[in-house]
């Protein structure tokens, strides 16, 4: 039986460019074994290392699972799916691309509503008129509930989002959103601004990996490859 860890790498986009570029800055180059549009490769010069292309979305749950023991994805996506506080796996290093910001924007019209600490008394006052509670629109299901609950804000639902976020409350589906920006111009071209205080998480690319792997000499290798490429 083989002692190899697995790595997981973006199967596809940006996110993949941008780690196989660094990968190979680092002295590593990313091979596909089988077919060129296979699931399966290797990293030459790195021995002991078996790779999984994957989404960037699967790769977190699959750190989560066990199926892999390191993988590049977004911090959003390892902490939408894995809490800080439980101690399956860890952040290796920030690789220093695929910036973005997890947010809380609230509509342009609410004048007098600029910080989290005003959500509780605009959702009290939605439930006094509609009767209902305020509806937060998002894909990060566990960071809002968690920042929600560190701030106090209570007198919400949330709705799941499938589409794009940022249309919600103009469609009527919510009254304000928890979602990624990078510069914030598709929220304001829908009118909302984000909260002065509504940064949720400052997100980028990282190298994350299992527990029990981070003490691996191969993990400690790879990690001081790639900080010297950042």
């Amino acid at each position: 039986m083989s002692n190899n860890l697995t790595l997981a790498l973006p199967s596809k986009g940006r996110l993949r460019e941008m780690a196989e570029t660094m990968f190979a800055r680092a002295g590593f180059d990313i091979v596909r074994t089988g077919s060129a549009r296979g699931y399966r490769g290797e990293v030459k010069g790195l021995s002991g290392v078996d790779v999984a292309f994957l989404s960037a979305s699967e790769i977190a749950q699959a750190l989560r699972d066990g199926t892999v023991d390191l993988g590049v994805t977004g911090e959003d996506l390892l902490r939408e799916t894995i809490g800080p506080d439980e101690p399956i796996a860890d952040v290796v290093l920030r690789l220093g691309f695929g910036p973005a910001d997890v947010v809380i924007a609230v509509p342009e019209s609410w004048l007098d509503v600029a910080f989290v600490s005003d959500l509780d008394q605009v959702a009290a006052e939605f439930y006094e008129t509609h009767g209902r509670r305020l509806r937060v629109a998002t894909k990060y299901l566990a960071l809002t509930r968690r920042f929600f609950a560190d701030n106090g804000v209570t007198g919400y639902r949330i709705v799941e989002s499938l589409g794009a976020t940022e249309g919600a409350p103009a469609s009527g589906s919510a009254e304000i959103i928890v979602d990624i920006t990078t510069t914030g111009s598709t929220l304001r071209a829908n009118r909302l601004k984000i909260l002065d205080d509504g940064l949720i998480l400052s997100s980028e690319a990282i190298l994350a990996a299992r527990r029990e792997a981070l003490t691996r000499p191969v993990v400690q290798n790879l990690k001081n490859r790639l900080e010297l490429a950042i």
